[in-house]
């Protein structure tokens, strides 16, 4: 293995959405681009995440849209602040590609025949069409000589690229790619990196004995309040805890500690609670009255679950209806966990995504430290920071030559 390497105009590590997106601005450019991924195929995460409907973005105000980011980056100036790739370019992107989307009741928008794969395979012939060489089964395994050595099948190989697009994901889902393994390469070399957390996760919780029959069902028609924050969406019970995407939306606060309160009737106000309550015959016992009001077995056992002792007034019944405190024992682990938080801070980077401690190398998606619910959001993060790096290092190489 030669130390001087081969020589290469733009490299791009990962072929995740946001390497993608890196390797199409640089070609775009002009520049000719390799794009390295550790697995067999690309986008393993990506069609994963769409073998229940692929959330590409969400139809909403960019202010409302940006106001789901969280951590350290979104709370830069210049945060690649969806300047590069908000849900409207990002709708438009898509159609670029030959897919036509649906916008679903909520704002969430969808690829009509709602997976992955057609997308990806139009996005992977627009790559070929630009000349983007794509190397799988290459894995990086840090610098060498002042190159970048990657183990592959036929061996280990040193590219020494012009510019170079780390997109390495973060450090959930392992088995799909994303493992963290260069997080000591860049410490070394001086990039700050906040330690990884799950984000979009399900929350432990000791079930009672009581609560096991209900394993594996959805609680619906709710509202859990975290923080100033409301989330309607489904979500279920496990034999560990809650997961599901009402309880990922709000996993960020709850994580970091604020207090959860479930609405089990968020379409009635307190007062008509009471009122319903109150208007059950007497003789009747306090779990059919529960359950005539709630008209859920799940939530009449949610409720005593939570809220045991149950008060005795039907005010205060109605109370606790409208606001259940969610008991939880913590997050699940990172390795369940959708995304992370924490990654390359915000201090460690321009603007334009490039490491101040290394020159030349630009860093996007889940290696950086945001986050951003499931819901649209999360997708288009990593679009959007793809982009912004692409374009950066196509800028820092310049005009491309004639001929390119």
């Amino acid at each position: 293995m030669s130390l001087l390497g081969e020589p290469c105009e733009a490299l791009v590590i990962g072929a995740g959405p946001a390497g993608l997106m890196a390797a199409e601005e640089l070609a775009r450019a002009g520049h000719r681009v390799i794009l390295a991924e550790a697995m067999p195929t690309p986008a393993r995460k990506f069609l994963m995440a769409g073998k229940s409907g692929l959330n590409l973005t969400k139809s909403e105000a960019r202010e409302a849209f940006m106001a789901r980011f969280s951590g350290a980056l979104p709370r830069t100036p210049g945060y690649l602040g969806m300047k590069e790739m908000g849900p409207e370019e990002v709708m438009a992107w898509a159609r670029g590609l030959g897919i036509e989307l649906f916008t679903g009741s909520t704002g969430r928008v969808f690829p009509l025949g709602m997976k992955a794969s057609p997308l990806l395979r139009g996005w992977l012939a627009r790559l070929r069409g630009f000349g983007v060489e794509l190397r799988t089964r290459w894995r990086w395994a840090g610098f060498q000589g002042g190159g970048l050595v990657f183990e592959t099948p036929e061996g280990a190989r040193v590219l020494r690229p012009r510019v170079t697009v780390l997109a390495l994901g973060g450090a959930s889902w392992g088995r799909l790619g994303s493992d963290a393994a260069w997080v000591p390469w860049l410490r070394e070399k001086g990039v700050e990196i906040a330690a990884f957390q799950p984000a979009n996760m399900g929350f432990r919780v000791s079930w009672s004995e009581p609560m096991r029959r209900f394993q594996g069902q959805p609680v619906k028609g709710t509202a859990i309040h975290v923080g100033g924050v409301v989330g309607r969406g489904e979500w279920v019970l496990t034999q560990e805890g809650i997961e599901g995407g009402g309880i990922y939306e709000l996993s960020a606060p709850m994580r970091d500690g604020a207090p959860a309160f479930v609405d089990l009737m968020p379409d009635v106000a307190e007062g008509e609670v009471a009122l319903r309550l109150a208007r059950v015959p007497a003789r009747q016992s306090s779990a059919n009255r529960l359950r005539r009001v709630l008209g859920d077995p799940l939530k009449v056992a949610l409720l005593r679950e939570w809220g045991g002792p149950l008060p005795a007034t039907h005010a205060e019944m109605a109370g606790l209806i409208k606001a259940l405190p969610l008991r939880h024992e913590g997050p699940l682990g990172i390795e369940r966990a959708i995304s992370v938080a924490g990654g390359i801070m915000a201090e460690a980077l321009t603007e334009g995504l490039e490491l101040r401690a290394l020159p030349g190398f630009f860093a996007a998606g889940e290696m950086l430290d945001w986050e951003a619910p499931t819901g649209g959001y999360l997708l288009t993060g990593c679009l959007s920071s793809g982009r912004c790096a692409g374009r950066s290092a196509a800028r820092r190489l310049g005009p491309a030559p004639e001929g390119h």
